[in-house]
């Protein structure tokens, strides 16, 4: 399991950075020590944001919402954050290797026909990371519809975790281009009528048609394929 990430490391070398840009102005007047080292902060902070693992700007913001909530990262074209323990109170780090890209690669392939195939594709790429991320969390314990009466978060998403894994796992797809008829939408909420349990889910968005569909895992156990709905019959579901 990694040990350090990204965000970790990345504050300590600007830091160091503004700390030798003062110290090279330490001889000048007042003023242009300040204007050095402000400078210095400048353009520090616009090298941060420019490496910054996703490019925030274009995310919807219900997507954004998603990483805000709970101050993670959006995923990258190479790297996402895996959210587990409910409400991503644990987390790891997932770095896409060579052979990962390429699996998913050839998974969205078998997808290219029509919409349909490319929902069905989807599908299995969620199941591959349930595969992928299982024994290195423990949820390969995990079981369907995981809440705090299971009693064993630290094995278990919550629908919180299975709607931002796959969220994010479909805009790492999403930036290798291997969409041919959705993008990600924003995710959805239920259980504003009364005995609907609240719940959230992950969603692609149909190009051609517009009609959103759910992507959801939280229902089903360990490598079972998550349920694939319109949001307008998921949103009557219990």
């Amino acid at each position: 399991m990694r040990a350090m990430s990204w965000h970790r490391d990345r504050p300590a070398i600007i830091l160091s950075q503004i700390g030798a840009a003062m110290m090279k102005d330490a001889d000048q007047p007042i003023r242009a020590r300040w204007a050095g080292f402000a400078g210095a902060l400048v353009v520090s902070a616009l090298s941060l944001l420019a490496a910054a693992p996703a490019r925030a700007a274009e995310l919807r913001s219900g997507i954004m919402q998603l990483y805000s909530s709970v101050s993670i990262y959006p995923p990258s074209a190479s790297t996402m954050t895996v959210c587990y323990g409910f409400v991503c109170r644990r987390r790891e780090m997932l770095d896409f290797s060579a052979a990962d890209r390429a699996t998913l690669a050839r998974i969205m392939a078998t997808g290219r026909a029509n919409a349909a195939a490319e929902r069905a594709a989807v599908q299995k790429t969620v199941i591959w990371l349930d595969r992928r991320m299982g024994p290195i969390l423990g949820t390969n314990k995990r079981v369907a519809k995981a809440d705090f009466r299971a009693n064993d978060d630290k094995h278990n998403y919550d629908c919180w975790d299975t709607t931002r894994n796959s969220t994010s796992l479909m805009l790492v797809l999403q930036a290798w281009n291997l969409f041919k008829f959705h993008d990600v939408g924003d995710p959805h909420y239920r259980g504003f009528s009364l005995g609907q349990t609240p719940h959230n889910t992950a969603v692609l968005v149909e190009r051609a048609t517009k009609v959103e569909w759910a992507v959801d895992l939280w229902p089903r156990g360990y490598l079972q394929p998550p349920d694939v709905m319109t949001v307008a019959k998921w949103v009557t579901e219990d």
